[in-house]
């Protein structure tokens, strides 16, 4: 029994750990921390894609930031009534 085991093991952890890295790859690509050599660019080209991509995510976390920030402002100094859209 203990021979089927270990006979077994490797080939299932190596599938496992297959199986992982492709997950964690993926999960990078999806959150900007990994790009795939992409067919055309050059190592430059592929850089400042990376580097807009950043700097566009961070401009709208920002500009979600402001725009909560004015409604909260207008809502405080009496110049939005609470709840309205404006539409």
């Amino acid at each position: 029994m203990l021979d089927v085991i270990l006979t077994i093991l490797p080939a299932s952890l190596s599938s496992t750990v297959q199986s992982i890295r492709t997950w964690v790859a993926q999960a990078d690509r999806t959150e900007g921390r990994r790009t795939e050599l992409t067919p055309g660019l050059a190592a430059a080209e592929r850089d400042e894609l990376i580097r807009l991509r950043r700097e566009n995510k961070q401009l709208r976390l920002e500009r979600d930031i402001l725009s909560k920030a004015a409604a909260w402002f207008a809502r405080e100094t009496g110049t939005l009534p609470s709840g309205s859209s404006g539409s």
